[in-house]
């Protein structure tokens, strides 16, 4: 409990400074805000008492931008992913997010784009904008589940992270979060202990993709990442 308390305090403290720090920041460069984000990530891991161990660096192009698609696992996942992903990459959030006080004005300073779910129209209207911003050299980071798994289980991925992919003619990364779910299931609270794991899977490509071919692709991502969890946690066992 207590360690829990302490965690929550230094976080909310911690937040608060970077994103006061950040909104200046982002007058100079938004790589200066992703910058302090990384430096947040590693912090509240510590913060935690979490080590995190990251496989699969080398899978990371040297140049140009990229589609990250990962599981969601819980609230930590994005601190995982600022801290073991080594590059300038932005963020894909539902729109709602942006009409938050100061976090919200920091995400559109920093560049991440929002995307509008209230209807299909709009919906798609965002994911061509998206495609747009990616094609010209954002790196981004999606969550194709749409929220935090329930029970640990990797959910059914939604085809529009490789719909994006497919638009922008960039290369899908898969990654894969393990452990961060046995810390704080959705729902939860308290913050457990336990190892992290970050696995980062070689590119695959999406040029000439037909959009008839997007399902069987994102089938094809959920599978991998799927089975990488499954075969660490019964080595585990």
């Amino acid at each position: 409990m207590l360690r829990t308390l302490l965690f929550y305090f230094l976080f909310f403290l911690w937040s608060v400074i970077i994103i006061l720090l950040a909104l200046p920041l982002s007058l100079i460069s938004a790589d200066r805000i992703h910058s302090c984000a990384i430096l947040w990530g590693r912090t509240c891991l510590l913060f935690a008492g979490l080590k995190l161990q990251v496989n699969g660096a080398e899978n990371i192009p040297a140049t140009g931008p990229a589609i990250y698609v990962s599981n969601h696992q819980s609230n930590f996942d994005i601190p995982i992913l600022y801290a073991g992903l080594p590059i300038q990459f932005r963020w894909m959030a539902k729109q709602e997010l942006f009409r938050v006080p100061f976090f919200g004005l920091a995400m559109k300073r920093c560049g991440y784009i929002a995307i509008d779910r209230s209807d299909r129209h709009k919906a798609l209207h965002s994911l061509n904008l998206a495609a747009q911003k990616i094609k010209a050299g954002t790196s981004v980071v999606i969550f194709p589940e749409g929220t935090r798994t329930p029970d640990g289980k990797v959910q059914e991925f939604k085809k529009g992270a490789l719909l994006i992919a497919a638009k922008a003619e960039v290369p899908v990364i898969p990654v894969a979060i393990n452990g961060s779910y046995q810390v704080q299931p959705k729902g939860q609270w308290a913050v457990g202990s336990g190892p992290l794991t970050l696995t980062i899977f070689p590119p695959l490509a999406t040029r000439n993709l037909k959009v008839s071919e997007v399902g069987q692709l994102t089938r094809k991502v959920h599978d991998q990442i799927a089975g990488t969890l499954e075969g660490e946690t019964q080595h585990a066992v």
